[in-house]
C-alpha cells in the first residue's frame, strides 16, 4: 500500500455505501463520499483520469451559472472530493455552504459513487491511449513537493516518471500490478465499462472526449438537456467559446487549483486524439488491443476507441 494521510472519513453520513466498491490510493479514497450529504440536484463529473475532467466541469459550471464568471476559482468551486489533500471536512463544508447547483469532481467508478434520486453523474470517457499520454505529461507538471507537504508524505515522495512517453506507455499497457487503481490500463478500462453500462439510466450522462472536441456546441445543448437547464438562444455563443480549449487555457489559473502543478498553462497542453496509439509499434499496440478486448465488448471497444 502507497504511503497515504490519514483523513476523517468514517464519520459516515451517507447510508448507502454498503454495496458501494472502495478504491484508495495515495492521494485518493473514495470513501470520503460518505461524508457529504447528497442533495437531488448535484452534478457529479467522474471520469477515469485525463479523461476530459476539467473541460466537463467547466461546461457544467457555464450552464449553471449561465455565463464565464463564477463565485470562486473552478477548483474551489467544483472541488475533488475523493482527493485526500484537503480534510475532508473542510471540502463538505465549502460543499455544504453552497446554496447553487452544486458540481463535484469525482476520479471514481461509478460502483463508488453513492446516488440519491435526481442527482446527475455526468460520466466522461477518452481513448485511454491518449488519456494514459495526457496522465503522463500532467505527473510531469506536477509539483511534487507541494503534494507531499500538503498530504504529510515524505519530502522525497516524487513519482515523476524518468522514462520518455514512449516507454512509459508500453510500460502502462504491460503493468499488472495495479489493477484496481485507477491509474492503470485495467482500473481505466474497468471505469470506462462501468459508465457504459449504465448509459442508459436516466441518471447518468456519457460524454466521449472525441464528441467534445468534434461538436462542442451540440454536446454542450446535450449535457444542458439532460441536467434539465434551460439556456436563452442569445448566450450560447458565449457560453460555447467560453468552453474551448483556447479559452479554458487563457485562463488556466482560474480553472486549476493552486500550488499543484508548476504551471498551469502546461495542464492544457493540447494533446491530440491519437497520439498516444502513434508512439507504439505494432507488437506494442497488438498486445493493448488484446488487453482491452479481454475487458470491453465488441460494441464499446468500437466507440471508446474511434478518433
Amino acid at each position: 500500500m502507497n504511503p497515504r494521510r490519514t483523513d476523517d472519513v468514517d464519520g459516515t453520513v451517507n447510508n448507502n455505501l454498503a454495496h458501494l466498491k472502495h478504491y484508495v490510493d495515495t492521494s485518493y479514497d473514495s470513501h470520503r463520499w460518505k461524508a457529504l450529504p447528497l442533495r437531488p440536484t448535484d452534478i457529479v463529473v467522474a471520469t477515469p483520469v485525463k479523461s476530459g475532467t476539467t473541460w466537463l466541469q467547466m461546461i457544467c459550471a457555464l450552464l449553471v451559472f449561465q455565463g464565464s464568471e463564477f463565485p470562486a476559482p473552478l477548483g474551489v468551486l467544483s472541488p475533488w472530493l475523493d482527493q485526500t489533500v484537503d480534510p475532508v471536512s473542510d471540502v463538505v463544508n465549502r460543499l455544504e455552504a453552497q446554496q447553487h447547483r452544486r458540481i463535484i469532481k469525482s476520479h471514481t467508478p461509478l460502483d463508488g459513487i453513492p446516488t440519491r434520486p435526481g442527482m446527475t453523474i455526468v460520466a466522461g470517457s477518452r481513448h485511454p491511449l491518449d488519456a494514459a499520454l495526457s496522465f503522463y505529461h500532467q505527473i510531469r507538471n506536477v509539483d511534487f513537493q507541494a503534494v507531499a507537504l500538503r498530504l504529510g508524505l515524505p519530502a522525497t515522495f516524487d513519482p515523476t516518471p524518468v522514462e520518455d512517453e514512449h516507454e512509459w506507455l508500453a510500460d502502462w499497457i504491460n503493468d499488472e500490478t495495479r489493477p484496481a487503481s485507477n491509474q492503470s490500463l485495467l482500473g481505466l478500462l474497468r471505469q470506462n465499462r462501468l459508465a457504459w453500462d449504465r448509459r442508459n439510466d436516466p441518471g447518468i450522462v456519457l460524454v466521449h472526449y472525441a464528441d467534445l472536441a468534434a461538436d462542442l456546441e451540440g454536446q454542450m445543448r446535450r449535457i444542458a438537456g439532460r441536467l434539465n437547464i434551460n439556456v436563452p438562444e442569445t448566450r450560447w455563443p458565449d457560453l460555447v467559446e467560453a468552453a474551448s480549449f483556447q479559452r479554458m487555457a487563457d485562463r488556466a489559473d482560474d480553472l486549476l487549483p493552486t500550488g499543484q502543478f508548476k504551471s498551469s498553462r502546461a495542464f492544457f497542453r493540447g494533446g491530440r486524439s491519437g497520439d498516444g496509439a502513434r508512439l507504439l509499434s505494432a507488437a506494442e499496440t497488438d498486445r493493448y488491443y488484446a488487453r482491452a478486448a479481454g475487458e470491453l465488448n465488441n460494441e464499446l471497444l468500437g466507440w471508446l476507441h474511434r478518433p
